[in-house]
């Protein structure tokens, strides 16, 4: 959406438009032979991921990787799996949707996260509904509520400090992230700095603890 990157909120830019940084390296990415030849989620190979990680985003744009039962499933077996997983905003649904096939619950069940909050949601939306509708509403219900509600207790559900700061690549303890076993997740935006070092750190983790693992014989 152009107003993220181009026109802008008038007053309220300075917290909901993307920073000049991120569209920087977001450019950077798009260079990438990789990032120009995406793939449907059908064509993943599960055996060949390394981790998994779902970004946020806004309005109609998310529904389509959030309602694919494709997608659910990819995230399932790559979670169960003991894989680097991490989401953030929005994605956690994704994960909250993502079931264990032998239980039949959301492989969140029984993990502590975070996710878009009900006050930043609701906050962005009453700010801006005047003129730009529901686009930060993507669901009737908050992305909070739906999260908890596939948890094990709705205390799993971290929802961090009440007034977010945005982080910097400098200053990267001003965000706020979960960790769990092999999962990560953040808020909104303003987290991202401290999600890609929790998130690089836990892949490394994970790397470190593949490469020592014994192998079988035989």
């Amino acid at each position: 959406d152009r107003r993220l990157t181009d026109t802008g909120f008038s007053w309220l830019s300075p917290w909901l438009m993307t920073r000049r940084a991120g569209l920087a390296a977001y450019g950077r990415m798009t260079e990438d032979r990789r990032f120009r030849a995406p793939l449907s989620y059908a064509e993943v190979d599960p055996a060949r991921l390394a981790g998994l990680f779902v970004p946020g985003g806004h309005a109609q744009g998310m529904r389509t990787l959030l309602e694919d039962p494709v997608a659910q499933r990819l995230f399932a077996r790559a979670f169960l799996a003991g894989l680097p997983v991490g989401a953030v905003c929005h994605g956690v649904l994704l994960a909250a949707r993502a079931k264990d096939p032998a239980t039949g619950r959301s492989v969140l069940y029984g993990r502590r996260t975070t996710a878009l909050t009900s006050l930043l949601e609701l906050t962005a939306w009453n700010l801006t509904r005047l003129w730009l509708g529901r686009y930060y509403r993507t669901y009737a219900a908050t992305v909070q509520a739906e999260v908890t509600a596939a948890l094990a207790e709705p205390g799993h559900f971290l929802a961090g400090p009440a007034l977010p700061v945005r982080d910097t690549a400098a200053r990267p303890g001003r965000g706020f992230t979960v960790r769990d076993g092999n999962y990560v997740s953040a808020r909104w935006p303003g987290d991202c700095h401290r999600l890609a070092a929790d998130y690089l750190a836990l892949v490394r983790s994970h790397r470190r603890s593949a490469a020592t693992a014994p192998t079988e014989s035989g």
